[in-house]
């Protein structure tokens, strides 16, 4: 009986692990989506800023400098909205392969042939 009490008990810990995957799955998509909104949004929030900005001066220096500006602002957004996408990514990456450290660990050790 104890074979059969183990096969199911690692069955069951494989389902736990599977559903604690799934779920850590989508917090780090729920997040991700989030990051992605939140940044599409601040970026046309910017856009809209600089073309206002634009529609406003009177010398093409203005313009140069307020462009330069917001290219140096934007590739620093960017920059960190990229750092924030790759650590939700790694963190889900991490979260998810968790729950399978201990049923990896539990399956039983193969016994050496004997010839």
């Amino acid at each position: 009986m104890t074979a059969y009490d183990d096969t199911s008990r690692i069955g069951k810990e494989a389902m736990d692990g599977a559903l604690k995957l799934v779920s850590a799955m989508t917090r780090g998509f729920q997040m991700l989506a989030s990051e992605t909104g939140d940044y599409t949004k601040r970026s046309y929030e910017q856009s809209t800023e600089l073309m206002e900005k634009m529609t406003q001066v009177r010398t093409l220096d203005k313009v140069f400098e307020l462009q330069a500006d917001y290219a140096k602002a934007a590739y620093e957004g960017w920059v960190s909205q990229a750092t924030k996408m790759s650590e939700i990514c790694s963190d889900m990456a991490r979260e998810s392969y968790k729950p399978f450290e201990g049923v990896l660990n539990s399956f039983p050790k193969p016994q050496a042939f004997k010839a």
